[in-house]
């Protein structure tokens, strides 16, 4: 993949960044690897030598590093059948999906049932934006990912926004999260890619973030942004993803367009029917970019829808995401009037900073 990379510097398509071409230098060797290990398999066996699991990469920095682009590469250029690339936050609702079959068919521990599953037909198991936001995750991570790498021999890739000690920082019951940060710090390389330029500002720069009036024109334009930051072929809108985004242990949200940390909602869905801030938190963390349409004028007949915005903004607000929105009018007349027009203020104020380039520069999260 490294010759792929530095073809890409060459064309102009990107520019040249010390970290990222450290951390391309460490996947073109893993990929050396796995390629490796593929070719000989049969020579070991014949000469009883043991099969050594290359060793994961855990690629962290913050938004726009070029982590995903990266991944891309090794993904795309990794000659194996063996290998999978995965949204964690997907597969970690597909785990949970496995030990509740697993527990119905046998009261055992499901844990190394689901990882042997798992590695069945993966050598590479690849990860985007590895991120740990509820206890239930966090309580089974050690012991699933030391049966996969330890006892099943899966090599593990993955991104992240956040050091591996970061990880779940301040959560519930966190002692027990532990062992994953050790495991990880011991069984993955840990690269670095936290330089201060954020390459997705670049492809969003000179482009709007609240796009008026409701039309054609603005759709067109968030539809344009969405595609420059996830890098999918608008020849293919159809098949963009979606998610069914948890919130607890029993709700879910459906997002319409889901992909690349990037998520697209109606304001129908988000604030014309009955959602709370757990709602909108979940959404805040899952999504460095949120793109919404057909925010409309409100009037007092309004007043629950903006509310809830006032909710969704606060949230968006405090986790840093960057807000793109088709809509109605301008901010500051939203909503003029009506029961709680006045607290809508600071939510006016919130929408303008969100509009500023200072803002969309902040990396995601609630921590400075």
């Amino acid at each position: 993949m490294l010759a792929r990379y530095e073809r890409l510097i060459a064309n102009g398509e990107l520019q040249p960044d010390a970290d990222q071409r450290r951390a391309a230098v460490r996947l073109d060797q893993l990929q050396k690897e796995l390629e490796a290990e593929t070719s000989g398999g049969l020579l070991a066996q014949l000469f009883g030598q043991k099969k050594v699991r290359p060793q994961g990469v855990y690629m962290w920095g913050g938004v726009g590093r070029g982590k995903s682009m990266l991944m891309d590469l090794f993904h795309e250029r990794l000659s194996i059948t063996e290998k999978r690339r995965v949204h964690f936050h997907a597969f970690m609702q597909e785990v949970h999906q496995m030990m509740r079959a697993w527990r119905a068919a046998d009261p055992g521990d499901p844990i190394p049932k689901v990882a042997l599953d798992i590695a069945q037909d993966v050598r590479c198991l690849a990860f985007d934006e590895m991120v740990v936001n509820n206890s239930a995750d966090a309580m089974i991570m050690s012991r699933l990912f030391t049966q996969l790498i330890c006892e099943q021999g899966v090599t593990i890739v993955t991104t992240s926004n956040r050091p591996p000690q970061d990880l779940y920082k301040d959560g519930l019951n966190r002692e027990h999260f532990l062992p994953f940060i050790h495991l990880v710090e011991r069984e993955l390389d840990v690269v670095p890619l936290n330089g201060p330029t954020d390459y997705r500002l670049d492809r969003i720069g000179g482009m709007d973030t609240w796009h008026i009036p409701l039309g054609n024109d603005a759709t067109d334009k968030v539809r344009e942004l969405f595609f420059r930051l996830t890098d999918f072929a608008p020849e293919d809108a159809e098949h963009v993803p979606s998610q069914e985004l948890k919130v607890g242990a029993t709700r879910k949200i459906h997002v319409p367009k889901s992909l690349k940390g990037v998520g697209v909602f109606s304001f129908k869905r988000l604030c014309g029917e009955p959602r709370g801030a757990a709602d909108y938190l979940a959404i805040a963390r899952e999504f460095h970019t949120v793109i919404i349409v057909g925010i409309p004028q409100m009037g007092p007949d309004k007043r629950n829808e903006a509310a809830r915005l006032v909710t969704l903004i606060d949230a968006l607000y405090e986790h840093r995401v960057k807000l793109f929105a088709t809509a109605a009018a301008d901010p500051e007349t939203l909503y003029p009037t009506g029961d709680g027009s006045f607290e809508f203020e600071r939510t006016v104020s919130r929408l303008k900073e969100m509009q500023s380039d200072e803002y969309l520069a902040l990396g995601h999260g609630t921590e400075s």
